[in-house]
């Protein structure tokens, strides 16, 4: 039998390899959102505005992974990457924030995975629907808690079974470029060049693809909140780097190839997963099932590595004391059972709000994104604070001009992915964050500290109005799920 979970005894960290690491990175990065890519873009742009929105987003996501590699590297001291960043930087209550906005993205983010799981099945079992059926909630729910059991065993076997997960998904989406590369029209991509049948600016286009792009990145930073359990520091910032670099050229080119195979009309009407409709339109039905096998694999993996960095924010944060004391307890196999029981149960909580969704999958995808940038933003313009100062904290002296204009560029990207994602998701993050200040006040009085500071009060007051309005959004249809 397992030994009993305590809250004071302190069970011995696993401690994983640069190469487990980075199999960490890339099994977060690479997931659903590769399989549906040529979709989202076709739906806002052509080839010209899809090459923009890469370099755009290719250019910042590299500065973000640089700001963790800088930030593990100069504060050795702090764990969970972006939620522990967030609280040096700017306090405790904006530190919990980050922490709570993370996990709730990692948590709405699982449920993107079983909905195109159950949509890549619906194309053989039409019960299932899009992934947003009665039936495929069912099967879905079955799925998360087969998940929490398996995870409850260890993270060890876990993170082993990552690893090798990690190779057999990413094998299916380097065969699709290369099919798609010899089965390339150029008569199709010179067509599909400028976008011409969508509305708007290519300013405007490449802005509607922002948020497609965040969600296909996230990830990015999976070796920083897992860094506690690093066997050596540096592995962290170096799995961060050699995970982004490796899946940033297959995400760019599962977009940029799949304009040479069908008109992007068509492909912005394909069904998700839409990579498995490309290649069927390329070489047959056997195309789809190819890609729809490697997405079962790569959604299954990618929903692995997010529980478990879902689960260890939640546990870091009570160890620092800003969650309750319940968050922090561990098995002797180091699995913060309660952090994972409240990950599986908000997981279960979007997926029956799907149900009630007019495009369940696209919704949870941009509420994933919109969720993280809140903490990327936080994150970053921490690292700009490093940079432009030195304590006796930061390890290596004072930061280097790279290193601050690295953080500045990362700043003002992710405020204009706030931006980008517009005033809805915006609001419906807040009806998320707005209740979660219950956890921050239960672990206030719990130290006996003052519930709030002045500017964490005014803080509150804006989260609650913004929730506020939010719900009134909801109600009278201003905001359609």
């Amino acid at each position: 039998m397992a030994k009993a979970d305590t809250a004071d005894a302190a069970p011995p960290t696993a401690k994983l390899t640069l190469m487990t690491l980075t199999a960490m990175v890339v099994g977060s990065m690479v997931g659903a959102g590769v399989f549906s890519l040529p979709r989202r873009f076709a739906q806002e742009t052509g080839v010209a505005g899809a090459l923009i929105a890469w370099a755009i987003a290719g250019t910042g996501m590299l500065m973000l992974a640089f700001v963790f590699q800088s930030l593990a590297v100069r504060r050795p001291d702090l764990d969970a990457g972006v939620y522990a960043y967030a609280k040096a930087g700017f306090g405790e209550y904006l530190g919990f924030f980050s922490a709570f906005g993370y996990w709730a993205s990692a948590c709405v983010g699982n449920v993107t995975y079983w909905v195109l799981i159950m949509s890549t099945i619906g194309a053989v079992w039409p019960a299932l629907g899009d992934g947003d059926t009665l039936l495929a909630a069912v099967l879905s729910t079955i799925g998360l808690w087969a998940f929490f059991l398996l995870i409850r065993r260890g993270v060890k076997e876990a993170t082993a079974i990552n690893k090798v997960v990690t190779v057999a998904k990413v094998v299916p989406i380097l065969v699709f470029v290369i099919l798609a590369l010899f089965y390339l029209d150029t008569s199709v991509f010179a067509e599909n060049w400028g976008g011409a049948d969508y509305a708007g600016s290519l300013f405007n286009q490449v802005r509607g693809t922002m948020l497609a792009t965040v969600f296909v990145f996230l990830g990015v930073e999976g070796a920083s909140v897992y860094s506690r359990h690093a066997k050596r520091r540096e592995d962290v910032g170096r799995a961060t780097v050699l995970g982004f670099l490796s899946v940033f050229a297959v995400f760019a080119s599962v977009t940029i190839v799949s304009y040479g195979i069908m008109p992007m009309s068509e492909i912005a009407e394909l069904r998700q997963p839409s990579m498995a409709g490309v290649l069927e339109y390329a070489v047959g039905t056997w195309g789809e099932v190819f890609v729809s096998v490697g997405l079962i694999i790569s959604v299954l993996g990618a929903y692995l590595a997010w529980t478990l960095m879902a689960a260890e924010v939640l546990f870091v944060a009570a160890k620092d004391d800003d969650m309750p004391r319940f968050l922090r307890r561990a098995t002797a196999a180091d699995v913060p059972v309660p952090a994972l029981v409240m990950t599986t149960l908000l997981s279960q909580i979007v997926l029956i709000v799907t149900l009630f969704s007019e495009d369940a999958f696209n919704f949870a995808l941009d509420l994933t994104s919109a969720l993280t940038l809140i903490p990327f933003l936080l994150a970053a313009a921490f690292a700009v604070k490093v940079g432009a100062r030195h304590d006796s904290l930061t390890k290596g002296g004072k930061a280097s001009a790279r290193e601050l204009v690295v953080a500045v560029v990362a700043t003002f990207y992710t405020a204009f992915l706030l931006y980008a994602a517009g005033l809805k998701f915006v609001l419906v993050s807040f009806i998320i964050y707005a209740p979660a200040t219950f956890l921050f006040v239960k672990a206030r009085r719990e130290q006996g500290k003052r519930l709030f500071s002045p500017p964490e009060a005014v803080l509150c007051a804006i989260s609650v109005a913004g929730a506020a309005v939010g719900v009134a959004a909801v109600a009278a249809g201003w905001i359609s799920l």
